[in-house]
């Protein structure tokens, strides 16, 4: 089964579910997350970042595949003993096509081996559209992978374009930004690096 644009924006079932999910998956309160010291990210959220919401615990590794260009399977273990911001977007989505650049800054910036940003097309977007985009806009530094099915965003709760997800280095999700950001500035830099120092911490 796959999702319909208006799926991704609709309405008020959406906005509902959305809520839902922050309230009891990503909504702020007193429990911190063990993987990060929550003072200092906190500190930190400051412009797009204030949309960033952190997991009162990590969630479980979700093990649904996603492929690669050709058509190999992919998981998020793949990437285990990293941090991995893991963003949906689609090539029809205007927001995800504004923010590519600076998801591209930002992996060509702090990309490490504990570190990487991986950008995963959900829904229909055909290969060549893909790869057109990332000439124009010259986005060198991401990979095309592709959620086809939307079975991968079905299964995160991903409800609308762009969705970004931050993974801890055993790939459960700790924290969440819906909407577009600008992912190439400092106070997403400061947050970045501030995950990756904790871990090593």
């Amino acid at each position: 089964m796959t999702f319909s644009r208006p799926l991704l924006f609709g309405g008020a079932i959406i906005a509902l579910l959305s809520a839902v999910y922050a309230t009891f998956h990503l909504g702020a309160n007193q429990q911190s997350n063990p993987t990060v010291n929550r003072s200092e990210i906190n500190v930190l959220r400051k412009g797009d970042m204030k949309k960033l919401i952190f997991a009162p615990q990590p969630l479980a590794l979700v093990k649904t595949p996603f492929i690669d260009e050709t058509k190999n399977n992919k998981f998020f273990s793949d990437y285990k003993g990293k941090y991995v911001l893991v963003n949906f977007w689609a090539t029809w989505c205007v927001p995800c096509r504004r923010e590519m650049p600076s998801l591209d800054e930002l992996q060509k910036e702090l990309g490490s081996d504990t570190f990487e940003v991986v950008t995963i097309a959900t829904g229909h977007n055909h290969l060549p559209a893909i790869k057109n985009f990332f000439k124009r806009a010259k986005i060198t530094n991401l990979p095309i992978l592709l959620d086809p099915n939307q079975d991968l965003a079905q299964e995160m709760s991903i409800f609308g374009l762009p969705s970004t997800v931050i993974l801890d280095p055993s790939g459960r999700e700790i924290a969440r930004l819906r909407g577009d950001a600008e992912w190439s500035d400092g106070n997403a830099f400061a947050i970045i690096s501030a995950l990756v120092a904790s871990e090593g911490s």
